[in-house]
């Protein structure tokens, strides 16, 4: 079944907000959509009633597996533009991410598998995110940094959703996606977290450290 660009994001956002418990909350969506929570509980409304999603009022949202399939789906296009953005015309990760919204869904699916194919069928977005599989009910999930271990080697990623200013900031210290940092030291009850970035030590507070996110990690070897 068909789905116009504003249901494919809707179930792009109840997909990311659904966590552990598979429920999202109508007030997240439309907070994350930037839309009113009556626009929000129309579009719910029409997506429950074409099987994409269970809607309980006053109890939240639940993605049926056609709803899963068309979210995943949906993350795995805007995944392969931004990479191509990225990688073909030239664009930062986080412009890629920007822009990828303002047409992806016009592609038809045989031109977003071609991409996929020249660019070599990627494994990660440009911010460093997994790339699912087609026809994929999961979109593999990543630990933050806040949750590495001391001795840790890690690959940077970052949403795309992350405060300019977060970004601007990083950036400064030279974390960014695919950087790949070592983590020296990690201070109890939510103290702050003390990296290694090209041989400079860092220091971040355990909230900024929740904001990043790590791939390809490396156990410090017993």
């Amino acid at each position: 079944m068909d789905i116009n660009p504003a249901e494919s994001e809707t179930l792009k956002s109840v997909y990311r907000l659904a966590g552990p418990e598979g429920v999202a909350r109508s007030g997240d969506l439309a907070e994350a959509l930037a839309i009113s929570p009556a626009a929000v509980t129309a579009r719910l409304k029409k997506l429950d009633e074409r099987g994409f999603l269970e809607h309980r009022p006053y109890q939240g949202v639940s993605l049926t597996k056609a709803g899963r399939l068309a979210a995943v789906a949906a993350i795995r296009r805007h995944r392969i533009v931004e990479r191509f953005l990225s990688d073909m015309l030239g664009y930062a990760w986080d412009q890629a991410d920007r822009l990828a919204v303002t047409f992806e869904h016009a592609l038809p699916s045989e031109v977003v598998q071609r991409m996929y194919s020249a660019l070599d069928r990627p494994t990660t977005c440009p911010h460093g995110f997994p790339i699912p599989e087609a026809e994929a009910e999961e979109v593999a999930e990543l630990p933050t940094l806040a949750n590495a271990d001391p001795g840790d080697r890690v690959e940077v990623a970052l949403r795309g959703d992350t405060h300019p200013e977060v970004v601007s900031f990083l950036e400064e210290i030279g974390i960014r996606p695919g950087v790949v940092v070592t983590v020296e030291e990690r201070q109890p009850f939510d103290g702050p977290i003390v990296v290694d970035v090209g041989g400079i030590e860092r220091v971040l507070g355990h909230r900024l450290a929740s904001e990043i996110y790590v791939s390809n990690i490396e156990k410090e070897r017993e």
